[in-house]
C-alpha cells in the first residue's frame, strides 16, 4: 500500500487543497468520497484530460492553433489570520487565488455586448471572493477548536504528572521505568501529548489545510515527495532539527522530559559539558585585558574583576605583562603558555642557514675615528683624491661616511666616523662594523678625550687598531709626545715593544700614506677575512634617511651575499624590494658583494642605523618578521609604560611643580644626526629645567611637525633639512621659533641659550660688608646708636641689614643712619668706626654683629 497513491498524496504532489481535488474528480465524472481512497494510473490520465479540456488545451483544428480559445489570468495574494488569544493565539497563512478565463466571442453573437461580459466577470469574482471568506472561516474555527483541544490535553497531562510525583514522594523508590510501565500499562514511557504548534504529523496534517501553498508534513517522504515536504534548501536531517518545540517553554514535568529530546535533536545539539572546561591560553610578552578575554572566552568585565581581587587596577583596554596574565588565568582554572611568537624569526634563520656556501677573501673594513679636527677626513679625503672634507659643514663630520677605495695595496672599504663628543654612539656603531681601526691623532694636540673614547670603543669591539700620528709637517708637531700619551691608554707602539702599529704621516702633504696603506694590507693578512661571496646578502645598516625625492635611502655594509637590485629584504622593523643601489659617487650599481657599501632604496620605511639586513626568497617573509619585530617592539614599550608605579608617577609629579621644561622637534638629515642629537640635547637637563624631546625623526620639516610644536609650545630645530612651505605657513601663523643648524656644536649652544631665556633672572643676595657692635648710645632724637667697626668689607647706608646675635639672625630692616664722628656719610669702609642707626629695632647690644647685604639679579644659565 506504501507504492499506492491516495487522493490526499496527489494532493501533496500537485499542491492542492484535497477538497478540491475530490470537486475535481467528481466534475470528470469519477466518484471518490474518502481521500485515502486510491488513485490508479488511468483515473489521473482521466483526470488530466479533463483539466486540459476545461482550461482549452484540447485538440483543435490546424487552422484554429494559432488563436487561442480562451485566456486565463491568475492572482494570488497572502494574507496572515489570526486566530485565539493569550497563550493560544496562533497566526495562520492563508493564500487567496484567483482565477479569470477570458473566451473570445464571434462578432455579432449574443456574446458581444461588453456590459454582459463585464457582469459575468464581476459575478465569477463575487463567488470567488464568497468562496475564499468561507474556507478563511472554516479553516480558522477548526484552529481554534484544535487548540482548545490540545489546551485540555496539556492540562490532563499536567494534572496526571503531578499525581504521579506526589504518589512517588510516599512511595519506596523504584526504577523509574518500572513506575512508569505499571502506572501506564504499557512498556513504552508516556508521550508528552502533542502541541498545536509541533511539527508532528498530527500537528502537519492540520496545516495541510492552509491553503493551496501550505506545506505538507504527512506525507510519505520518497524521492517523489521529498521535494514538497519542507523547504528546498534543507536536508531531511535538518528538517528534523527544525522539529523542536518552538515558543515559551512549558512548565513542570512536561518541560523535564521534553529537554533531553531537545538537546539531541538534530546533528546540531547543544548538550551540556558535563566537566569544565580547561583551555591551553597562549600569552605573549604582553597582552591586553580585551584579548585575554577573548582567549578565555569570557567577558570582558569578570577578567577585570579577577584581576582587581588579585589587587591589579586595569582597565579593559590596558596592557598587563606575562607574569599577571599567567596568574589571572591560573586563577581562573585555565592553563597558561608561553606564545610562540617567533615563528617567522625561526623561519628566517632556516631560510638563512640554506644559504650558505664557500667563503671565499673579502676587502677589509677600516674605520677612521679620532678626536674633532685631528684630520680623519682629511686623511680619507687624500686616500680617495676627492675633497669631501671642505664639503662638510664647518670642516666637520656630521655622519657616517662610507667608502669604498681602489688603491695599489687592493679595495679597501672605510668607515668615517664624527668626532664630536655627540655621536659616541656613532663611533662604537662603526667599531663594531670594521675590521680594523685607525686612529688618527694629531702630532700638535695629542690624546684628546675622544681620542681615548675611540680607544674604548676599539677595545670593546675587540678590533685591531692602527694609530696614525697626522700633521708630522707642522711645526710644532711632538709623535713621541703622543707615543707617550697613548701608553697611559695601554696602547703601546712596536717601537716600544708593543704589538700596535703606529705610522706617522700627513694628509696635507701625502707623506707616510703609503706606509698607512701597506700597514692596512698587512693587518687585514693577519687577521684572514674571508666571507661568503654568492647567495642571498646580509648586512648592517650603516646609516639612514629620509629623502625627499626618492623616500627611505638606508646606507648599508654587506656583509655575506651578493645583494642585487630586485632581492627582497627585512631590515629591522622595515622591508621592502631592492629598487635601486648606489654606490659612494652616486653611481647606480647592480650588485655589491662583500664589504661593500652602497644605497639601497626601496624600503617601506627608515630603518635605525645599526640594524641587521638579510635578504630572503620573497615579499611574504619579509613582511611577517618586519612585522613580528614591531609587534615585539611595541609589547615591550607598553610593557616599560606600564610598569610605572603610583609612586614614580607622583615623584614625578612632585618634581614638575618645580622643574621647568623646553619642548624642541628636531628634524635631522639622517637617522645618526638624530640620535646625536637626542642624547646631547636631553642631557643638558638638570634639576631646574628638563628638555623634552616630543618629536625627533628623519627628513624635512613637514606641517605634521609644525603642528606638534605648536601644541607643545616647542622650539624646531633643522639639523641639515628646510622646512616645506606648508610646514612655513602653520610656522608663520603660530609664531614659532625655527632654528636651523649644520654643525651639532651651534645647536648645542643654542639651545643652551633658550633653556636660560626660560630659567629667566635668579635674585641673589650678596654680603658687602659686617660691622661688629662695641656699645650702644642712647639719643633722643635717634634712639640706640650702635657705636661699631667695620671688620669685613664696607657697610653702606640706605641697604638692607641684619643684626646677628651668637651667629643667629634677631632683625632685618634697614639702615637709619650712618655717621662718622658727627657728619652722615654714605659708606663706611673696612677697619673704621662708625655709628649706625637701625630703623625701628632699638634692642641693639654690645658684641651683636650688624651684617650690610644687598640684592642682585643674575641670569640663570644651564
Amino acid at each position: 500500500m506504501s507504492q499506492q497513491t491516495t487522493i490526499r498524496k496527489l494532493a501533496a504532489l500537485v499542491n492542492t487543497p484535497v477538497e478540491k481535488l475530490l470537486e475535481q474528480l467528481s466534475e470528470a465524472g469519477m466518484q471518490f468520497s474518502d481521500p485515502d481512497q486510491v488513485v490508479t494510473s488511468a483515473e489521473k490520465l482521466k483526470l488530466l484530460g479533463f483539466l486540459k479540456r476545461a482550461h482549452g488545451k484540447a485538440d483543435a483544428p490546424a487552422e484554429d492553433i494559432a488563436a487561442p480559445k480562451k485566456i486565463t489570468l491568475n492572482r494570488s495574494r497572502k494574507q496572515e489570520l489570526t486566530v485565539g488569544g493569550g497563550r493560544n493565539r496562533q497566526t495562520v497563512d492563508v493564500v487567496v487565488r484567483k482565477k479569470v478565463t477570458l473566451s473570445p466571442v464571434a462578432d455579432g453573437g449574443p456574446g458581444s455586448d461588453p456590459d454582459a461580459e463585464r457582469a459575468e466577470i464581476l459575478r465569477k469574482l463575487e463567488e470567488s471572493r464568497q468562496r475564499n471568506l468561507s474556507e478563511q472561516q472554516r479553516l480558522a474555527e477548526e484552529d481554534k477548536r484544535r487548540a482548545d483541544e490540545a489546551e485540555q490535553r496539556r492540562l490532563e497531562a499536567e494534572a496526571e504528572a503531578e499525581r504521579l510525583r506526589q504518589a512517588a514522594a510516599v512511595a519506596v523508590p523504584e526504577d523509574a521505568d518500572a513506575a512508569t510501565r505499571r502506572t501506564t500499562g504499557h512498556g513504552h514511557k508516556p508521550a508528552a501529548p502533542p502541541r498545536a504548534d509541533d511539527r508532528s504529523p498530527a500537528g502537519a496534517k492540520h496545516k495541510a489545510n492552509r491553503g493551496s501553498h501550505a506545506m505538507v508534513a504527512g506525507v510519505e517522504d520518497d524521492e517523489s515527495t521529498a521535494r514538497f515536504a519542507g523547504q528546498l534548501h534543507l536536508s531531511a536531517s535538518d528538517r528534523a532539527r527544525r522539529t523542536t518545540t518552538r515558543g515559551k517553554p512549558t512548565r513542570g514535568p512536561q518541560r523535564r522530559s521534553a529537554a533531553p529530546s531537545r538537546s539531541g535533536a538534530g546533528p546540531h545539539g547543544f548538550e551540556r559539558p558535563t566537566a569544565p572546561v580547561v583551555r591551553e591560553v597562549a600569552i605573549g610578552d604582553a597582552i591586553t585585558v580585551a584579548d585575554l578575554a577573548q582567549k578565555l572566552a569570557m567577558k570582558g568585565g569578570d577578567v577585570v574583576k579577577a584581576l582587581f581581587k588579585m589587587g591589579v587596577m586595569a582597565t579593559i583596554t590596558q596592557t598587563i605583562d606575562h607574569d599577571t596574565a599567567a596568574l589571572v588565568v591560573e586563577e581562573l582554572g585555565h592553563t597558561p603558555v608561553r606564545a610562540d611568537g617567533d615563528d617567522a624569526e625561526r623561519e628566517l634563520i632556516a631560510h638563512v642557514g640554506e644559504n650558505q656556501g664557500d667563503q671565499v677573501p673579502r676587502p677589509p673594513v677600516v674605520t677612521i675615528m679620532g678626536h674633532v679636527d685631528h684630520g680623519k677626513t682629511s686623511l680619507l679625503d687624500y686616500i680617495r683624491r676627492t675633497k669631501v672634507a671642505s664639503g662638510e659643514a664647518g670642516g666637520i663630520t656630521q655622519h657616517i661616511g662610507a667608502y669604498h677605495v681602489e688603491t695599489d695595496k687592493g679595495v679597501i672599504s672605510f668607515l668615517d666616523t664624527p668626532g664630536h663628543a655627540a655621536f659616541t654612539s656613532m663611533r662604537a656603531r662603526g667599531a663594531k662594523l670594521t675590521d680594523i681601526v685607525i686612529l688618527v691623532v694629531a702630532a700638535d694636540d695629542g690624546v684628546m678625550p675622544q681620542t681615548a673614547e675611540a680607544i674604548q670603543h676599539a677595545k670593546a669591539a675587540k678590533v685591531p687598531l692602527i694609530v696614525a700620528i697626522n700633521k708630522i709637517d707642522k711645526s710644532g708637531a711632538d709623535p713621541s709626545r703622543v707615543k707617550n700619551e697613548l701608553l697611559e691608554h695601554d696602547v703601546v707602539a712596536e717601537d716600544f715593544g708593543g704589538d700596535t702599529q703606529v705610522v706617522e704621516l700627513s694628509a696635507k702633504t701625502g707623506d707616510g700614506i703609503d706606509d698607512l696603506l701597506d700597514a692596512i694590507s698587512l693587518q687585514s693578512e693577519v687577521l684572514e677575512l674571508r666571507a661568503v661571496a654568492e647567495g642571498r646578502a646580509s648586512g648592517t645598516v650603516i646609516e639612514s634617511s629620509l629623502d625627499k625625492g626618492r623616500g627611505p635611502v638606508a646606507t648599508v655594509l654587506v656583509q655575506q651575499g651578493q645583494l642585487a637590485r630586485g632581492d627582497y629584504l627585512v631590515c629591522g622593523i622595515q622591508y621592502g624590494r631592492v629598487r635601486a643601489l648606489f654606490d659612494e659617487t652616486g653611481s647606480q650599481v647592480q650588485t655589491a658583494g662583500p664589504s661593500i657599501p652602497v644605497q639601497v632604496l626601496g624600503l617601506s620605511g627608515v630603518p635605525d642605523a645599526g640594524d641587521d639586513f638579510v635578504v630572503v626568497a620573497d615579499e611574504r617573509l619579509a613582511k611577517e618578521v618586519a612585522q613580528q619585530r614591531e609587534t615585539k617592539r611595541r609589547e615591550t614599550r607598553l610593557v616599560q609604560a606600564a610598569g610605572n608605579r603610583m609612586e614614580d608617577i607622583m615623584a614625578q609629579m612632585g618634581q614638575a611643580e618645580q622643574q621647568l621644561s623646553l619642548n624642541l622637534v628636531i628634524k635631522a638629515d639622517v637617522q645618526g644626526s638624530v640620535e646625536a642629537l637626542r642624547q646631547a640635547l636631553t642631557a643638558l637637563s638638570n634639576e631646574l629645567i628638563r628638555v623634552n624631546i616630543i618629536v625627533a625623526g628623519v627628513g624635512g620639516i613637514t606641517e605634521s611637525d609644525a603642528n606638534s610644536a605648536a601644541a607643545a609650545k616647542a622650539t624646531i630645530i633643522g639639523f641639515n633639512v628646510r622646512a616645506d612651505a606648508s610646514a612655513r605657513k602653520v610656522i608663520e601663523n603660530s609664531a614659532l621659533d625655527l632654528r636651523y643648524f649644520s654643525v651639532i656644536y651651534d645647536v648645542i649652544d643654542q639651545v643652551k641659550q633658550v633653556a636660560s631665556g626660560i630659567l629667566g633672572m635668579e635674585i641673589r643676595e650678596e654680603i658687602i660688608g659686617i660691622a661688629q657692635v662695641r656699645e650702644v648710645f642712647r639719643s633722643s632724637k635717634f634712639g640706640a646708636v650702635a657705636g661699631s667697626m667695620v671688620i669685613e668689607g664696607v657697610v653702606k647706608r640706605n641697604k638692607p641689614i641684619r643684626v646677628l646675635r651668637d651667629n643667629t639672625v634677631v632683625f632685618e630692616g634697614e639702615l637709619e643712619s650712618l655717621r662718622r664722628f658727627k657728619e652722615n656719610v654714605d659708606e663706611v669702609r673696612n677697619g673704621t668706626e662708625c655709628g649706625i642707626g637701625v630703623k625701628a629695632y632699638n634692642d641693639v647690644k654690645p658684641g651683636d654683629q650688624i651684617e650690610c647685604f644687598e640684592r642682585i639679579e643674575v641670569q640663570r644659565t644651564l
